[in-house]
């Protein structure tokens, strides 16, 4: 590559992470005004919950669109466009009166707005680092981890020195502060828009697998990958979004509480960045499954949480875990289904997994209201974990050059 595209690599690396950072925080800042708003409007714990169901359904359905339009058109004018969906939802949030109105701004317009990050910039990322796939999607991914960090406290503050309202709506206009600017810097690849750079090893090569997007869609491991994704984000969103709700249950003070869901964010940057480099060396699948079983432990830990000390324990140590296994699937994806396809087949399993994302968080709510506790989430949530760990052990290595023509084929 000319010697100005590593340097420019690294300016797209940082305007990745900071575009997440933002998008994620604020989706999961609704865990942070979920009691406030409780308070404030009424709407039952299970109601509001749900919106974070809706909320992952319209991520992952824009996921897919979102991908296979940034393998199209670029990756900038689809995190442009997704700034502008995300600072309008928050505002318009901090508008409603009525929980339908909620749905509409902050399930729809959010989702989708975050929606146009994710995939399409780890894609992207994943093009201008062909060397150390594990470690940059490592670094994009901890843009989540670095918006639990920085957001849900501030959230927090704001929300006590004003209000819900008004704290969504300073929200909204920080998304829009951050994120079209950064996406301005984006570019797809250091060849242009849709081209891998010449000389990567990321190129179309021989060794690189030659799928079509329906090949990719319809084979055995995309829907192995899928699903161990599922299983995963089923595990870990509702004990990540009912975190700040538990420890206040457990007579944690509300500011503290919210810390305690910034300290998971904090950790899992270097569990995102460590798992990453991890997979560069010895391979995304074993460092995986070692990922996926020490997640369900954590959550099965959260039993024995009652103190403060505890619940900051358990953050640091869960955040590493679950924060950990998030790129890898990236990665994984990369492996099988090569660069052409990325954006169409990450999207894929990214709308698979955000189904688990949004049923965890609504079960969350949904033990609490007719259980009376959080007993029964941390105890699925741990079972279900389990089972993500069993299904990625079953991935076997894929065949380079090669796209099968049928699901069985995959596996030999």
């Amino acid at each position: 590559m000319p010697s100005d595209k590593p340097v420019y690599a690294w300016t797209v690396l940082a305007a990745a992470f900071a575009i997440i950072s933002i998008g994620i925080g604020a989706l999961f800042s609704l865990g942070v005004f979920l009691k406030p708003i409780e308070d404030a409007t009424g709407w039952s714990r299970s109601s509001i919950s749900a919106i974070a169901l809706f909320n992952w359904i319209v991520m992952g359905v824009g996921s897919l669109f979102w991908g296979n339009l940034s393998d199209r058109f670029g990756t900038r004018l689809v995190a442009l466009t997704g700034g502008v969906l995300l600072g309008l939802g928050l505002v318009l949030s901090s508008l409603v009166t009525a929980l339908w109105q909620f749905y509409v701004n902050f399930g729809l317009l959010v989702g989708l707005g975050v929606s146009a990050f994710y995939v399409p910039l780890t894609s992207t990322v994943t093009r201008w680092f062909p060397a150390n796939r594990g470690l940059a999607a490592g670094i994009v991914s901890a843009g989540n981890g670095f918006g639990l960090l920085v957001i849900s406290p501030l959230s927090r503050w704001l929300i006590s020195t004003f209000d819900w309202r008004t704290a969504m709506l300073l929200l909204g206009n920080l998304a829009w502060l951050v994120v079209l600017p950064a996406a301005l810097l984006v570019k797809n690849s250091p060849a242009g828009t849709g081209r891998v750079a010449q000389g990567s090893s990321a190129a179309a090569s021989s060794g690189d697998p030659h799928f079509t997007s329906a090949q990719a869609l319809s084979s055995f491991p995309f829907w192995v990958i899928a699903l161990t994704h599922f299983a995963c984000c089923a595990a870990h969103s509702g004990p990540i979004f009912h975190m700040v709700t538990h420890a206040t249950d457990q007579g944690i003070a509300k500011m503290a509480a919210a810390s305690v869901l910034g300290v998971s964010g904090l950790s899992s940057i270097p569990g995102r960045i460590g798992f990453g480099m991890l997979a560069d060396r010895i391979g995304a699948k074993p460092v995986l499954v070692a990922g996926l079983m020490a997640q369900a432990v954590m959550v099965f830990a959260y039993l024995l949480a009652d103190d403060l000390p505890t619940f900051y324990a358990l953050a640091l140590l869960f955040g590493v875990t679950y924060g950990g296994v998030m790129p890898l699937y990236a990665v994984v994806t990369r492996e099988y289904f090569g660069q052409k396809v990325m954006g169409t087949a990450y999207g894929g399993v990214f709308f698979i997994s955000s189904v688990g994302m949004g049923i965890g968080s609504f079960a969350g709510g949904w033990f609490h209201d007719y259980l009376g506790s959080y007993t029964g989430l941390y105890l699925s949530s741990f079972a279900i974990g389990g089972m993500a760990a069993v299904l990625a052990a079953t991935l076997r290595p894929p065949r380079a050059g090669r796209a099968p023509v049928s699901a069985p084929s995959t596996t030999r």
